[in-house]
């Protein structure tokens, strides 16, 4: 890995920014991890992210093991580029210094079910009120003009009501959730995704707009691209779900000592992959010469694939698909993936000093931008950390801060 670096807190490192975003003012009012998730992409690409927290702190702060209070391992895989400020917002004096700070920023994000947002008086209403021109984003459970709108939704929730558990069922034989949180980042980053979208439409009108990411219907809309299936006529030709996708042949397939994952589509990749295996007998059969012939056949073709695989390490395998050129890669562990020899050649993670949690590892930024890259600028702040400075920047007085804090 790269040598330890520090990632300034200060104020003046925002000036020195180049992402897309710069420049802008984001007032996030999200916790766990659909919202932070969000807000995290848009500091990254140089959005000023102000994170309003309670006097409890995001719950993430305390999942996990750390070095420091309230810097546990889940927080601080989701809130590095953001400044963080307490405000008591049951409190009148919080409350008003919340909408002095609506007026000044470009976007304004929450987590609260719609009835709750409202009864704090944060609904999309009351912020315009505020400030017109503001897009205001939120990702409840569902949507919020549905009989639904206040009821609780967490990921595992969504992942059984979009038909992603079931899918397991066919696949494996039981229903089980995809071992990550699929639902909160999926949708973490459709929300990242819109809330640019509309500042886009924003920067070319000058209008303001609501947007909002309701998780169910984000979920199935991704689920069902492939799976609705059948279903994609009026009259389905028989049951929904892509079969390549369900079959239980689809996984990584079992070498002499290991596993590996490969992949082939075009007719021509499968007529390398069968000459890779020593197979003309499957290059040969009329059963898997064409697309919709083996898209007919799939158990079949995976399963005399798999016999083929087991044959041989993975190794052996890797150097001769490499030669065919067929997509291949064998099975990494989580424990694995800090040493892989290509993240760390590409310098996919990222050491740096923290000032209370002391030295840290995060994850690079994906996205590539030629003229505006994205940043690794601020480390995960402190509960409220920033406070003092921030409202400074919004015109806060001394003693309107020290009031604040009573």
């Amino acid at each position: 890995m790269p040598q330890s670096q520090s990632m300034s807190n200060s104020t003046s490192d925002l000036k020195k920014t180049s992402g897309p975003l710069t420049g802008l003012k984001v007032l996030d009012m999200t916790q766990f991890i659909l919202g932070p998730v969000a807000t995290q992409i848009l500091g990254d690409m140089g959005a000023d992210i102000i994170k309003i927290e309670s006097p409890e702190g995001d719950p993430n702060r305390f999942i996990g093991p750390s070095r420091a209070e309230g810097m546990a391992a889940l927080y601080m895989g989701m809130n590095r580029n953001k400044r963080s400020a307490v405000l008591n917002l049951k409190n009148p004096l919080g409350k008003d210094a919340l909408y002095r700070m609506v007026k000044e920023c470009d976007v304004f994000l929450h987590s609260l079910r719609p009835d709750a947002a409202e009864r704090l008086g944060v609904s999309y209403s009351d912020i315009r009120a505020l400030n017109p021109s503001i897009i205001y984003a939120s990702a409840p459970g569902y949507r919020s003009d549905g009989p639904r709108r206040n009821r609780p939704a967490y990921d595992d929730v969504i992942q059984g009501q979009s038909g992603i558990a079931g899918m397991n069922f066919l696949a494996n034989g039981q229903p089980r959730y995809f071992p990550t949180v699929l639902a909160d980042k999926f949708c973490g980053y459709v929300l990242a995704s819109s809330i640019s979208m509309a500042l886009f439409h924003r920067e070319r009108t000058g209008e303001g707009q609501s947007v909002e990411v309701p998780m169910l219907e984000t979920m199935l809309s991704f689920n069902l691209i492939e799976h609705l299936w059948t279903g994609n006529f009026d009259e389905p030709m028989g049951p929904l779900g892509y079969e390549r996708a369900l079959m239980p042949h689809r996984r990584p397939m079992a070498t002499l000592d290991g596993h590996i994952c490969l992949m082939a589509t075009t007719d021509s990749q499968w007529e390398k992959l069968f000459s890779a295996l020593e197979r003309p007998d499957l290059k040969s059969d009329p059963r898997f010469l064409t697309v919709s012939s083996r898209s007919a056949h799939f158990p079949e073709l995976y399963g005399a694939v798999g016999e083929s695989i087991a044959t041989q390490t993975t190794a052996h395998w890797q150097e001769r698909l490499d030669i065919a050129d067929i997509p291949n890669a064998p099975v990494a562990k989580l424990a694995d993936l800090p040493s892989d020899p290509y993240l760390v050649e590409t310098g996919y993670f990222h050491r740096y000093s923290h000032a209370t949690a002391g030295p840290l590892v995060t994850t690079s930024i994906p996205v590539k931008f030629s003229t505006t890259p994205g940043q690794l600028r601020q480390p995960p702040p402190t509960l409220g950390e920033h406070t003092h400075e921030i409202l400074k920047e919004f015109g806060f007085q001394d003693h309107e801060i020290s009031n604040l804090k009573t």
